[in-house]
């Protein structure tokens, strides 16, 4: 048997030496470093030229210094490096389950998204997020508990009345049991149909409850057109009297009697920010917003000719809606009410209550989007500092904001509009969502934080998804890491799945 030992010494050491050199050739970068890139820490400062080195799942060093041997380089000439953008409105709970790899989303620079939106949530929480957990996305999630999911789980069909003290106390249990099994706040949607009956008391008492678990309160409040300022001041009052922190969902005037009014709007919560309020918002960077054709008449009288004229009036005409989605007939996809009614002779108010009946009949609503806003409010909105960037979206939506939000305030708010300045819009993506989640190892990168990073090239950056076409990805976003690990580069996803529940 041929022997080691029995090698002469000289070759015996060239043996060893030349194994050695073989097996550092082979080892993978312990690190990955990001030189030359422009950096927005998230917190609105300015941006600095530095290094970044990614070890692990965090940032290990920003600042100058040199890569070491046979680390990963990066040279990132011309772009910008930021934290992950963090969703703090998503519309992915059961997308996730589809698509883990979530490549809209990624596509974006989201590094983190908050689900349960709007009231409605999975449930149980812990079993969702077990299987979150197991089968994990490219990205982060965190999941708030939805006030119509407990109040379906509480008064079943028999939820068009006030609930009882007794079961709004079951309620509460329920919200308290959601944020024992993982769940970080309470979210309603008032304006929808499940949480329309609720009163004022109801949701104090379930906001109170996830007040007492350190959560928060995010809520598509109760009216966004008509009645807006009042919808408002019932918001402001929940969170005073829950002494909770408030999340004002997709912060808008929809319909033409509050169009302009932004600024008496902002005073109204300026105010009650003085009184000591912890309130925030988020704002999406399109006119026209997306639901079910329900939500257009507030009485809910749908088959009544004078709510339903009204109604279409309010939102500057039935040219205004456009169908997205309705499976009892697509034919009336991607059509305006105004055209449908046009193609069979009919009124605009006749084809509505046409929709609604065949609906009702296969036991659905039709999707709609309806641009009805303007654009002097969405800017002052997004120039207060306390609103964030949010898309309302997710995977599978129908609406552009689904695949375009980040980028197109990137591109068009920043580099074209210039109503915000890069590290503010950076901020507003980052921290400030961080900020309202409590959140202080994300959402910012400093040396400790977990490197949930995307690159971008601040001079082609935007979206591509239009209401025709609401999938298309943007550009500009180079790469995305998620806990250290690249999700998207050169286009396309990885196949890398490390995102994790969170808080972890």
């Amino acid at each position: 048997m041929f022997r080691i030992a029995r090698l002469k010494p000289v070759l015996l050491t060239f043996l060893v030496s030349f194994a050695c050199v073989f097996a550092s050739s082979q080892e993978k970068p312990t690190s990955t470093v990001i030189i030359n890139a422009q950096v927005a820490d998230g917190t609105g400062a300015p941006l600095r030229k530095v290094s970044v080195r990614i070890s692990g799942n965090n940032i290990a060093n920003v600042g100058e210094f040199k890569p070491k041997p046979n680390e990963n380089i990066i040279d990132a000439k011309g772009l910008v490096l930021a934290p992950g953008f963090i969703d703090i409105h998503n519309h992915s709970t059961e997308g996730l389950e589809k698509d883990p790899l979530a490549e809209t989303q990624i596509a974006q620079g989201i590094t983190t998204v908050i689900l349960g939106a709007d009231g409605d949530s999975p449930w149980p929480i812990a079993s969702w997020l077990d299987a979150r957990r197991k089968n994990p996305a490219s990205l982060n999630l965190a999941v708030l508990v939805g006030h119509a999911t407990v109040r379906e789980l509480v008064l079943g069909k028999d939820y068009q009345r006030h609930a009882t003290p007794a079961e709004i106390e079951k309620m509460a249990q329920l919200v308290s049991q959601g944020m024992h099994e993982g769940a970080i706040g309470l979210s309603s949607g008032l304006e929808y149909d499940m949480g329309s009956y609720s009163t004022t008391d109801e949701v104090v008492a379930l906001a109170a409850a996830s007040a007492k678990l350190h959560g928060f309160y995010m809520t598509h409040i109760r009216d966004e057109a008509d009645l807006s300022f009042q919808a408002l001041d019932e918001e402001i009052t929940i969170g005073e009297r829950a002494h909770i922190p408030v999340e004002h969902s997709h912060i808008k005037l929809g319909t033409v009697s509050v169009w302009g009014r932004a600024p008496q709007y902002i005073r109204v919560i300026e105010a009650a920010r003085k009184r000591g309020l912890d309130f925030l918002a988020d704002c999406y960077p399109y006119d026209a917003w997306h639901s079910n054709i329900k939500v257009l008449v507030p009485n809910k009288q749908y088959e009544d000719p004078q709510s339903v004229a009204k109604a279409l009036e309010a939102v500057g005409g039935s040219g205004h809606v456009t169908i997205v989605e309705f499976p009892p007939n697509t034919a009336y996809e991607n059509h305006t009410i105004e055209d449908l009614a046009s193609q069979r002779g009919i009124s605009p108010v006749e084809m509505y209550i046409r929709i609604i009946r065949e609906g009702d009949a296969a036991n659905t609503e039709a999707g709609i989007i309806s641009q009805s806003m303007v654009e002097r409010d969405i800017r002052a909105f997004y120039e207060q500092p306390w609103v964030m960037v949010a898309s309302d979206g997710g995977i599978g939506s129908r609406h552009p904001r689904g695949a375009g939000t980040f980028p197109r305030v990137l591109g068009r708010y920043v580099r074209e509009k210039h109503w915000l300045s890069l590290p503010e819009a950076i901020r507003k993506m980052t921290s400030l969502p961080a900020q309202r989640l409590g959140w202080k190892d994300r959402g910012v990168l400093h040396e400790g934080a977990f490197a949930d990073l995307v690159l971008f090239d601040p001079a082609t950056v935007i979206d591509r998804s239009t209401f025709q076409k609401p999938f298309e990805l943007p550009t500009g976003i180079e790469k995305v890491f998620v806990n250290g690990i690249l999700v998207w580069d050169a286009g396309k996803p990885t196949g890398a799945r490390p995102g994790r529940v969170l808080p972890d």
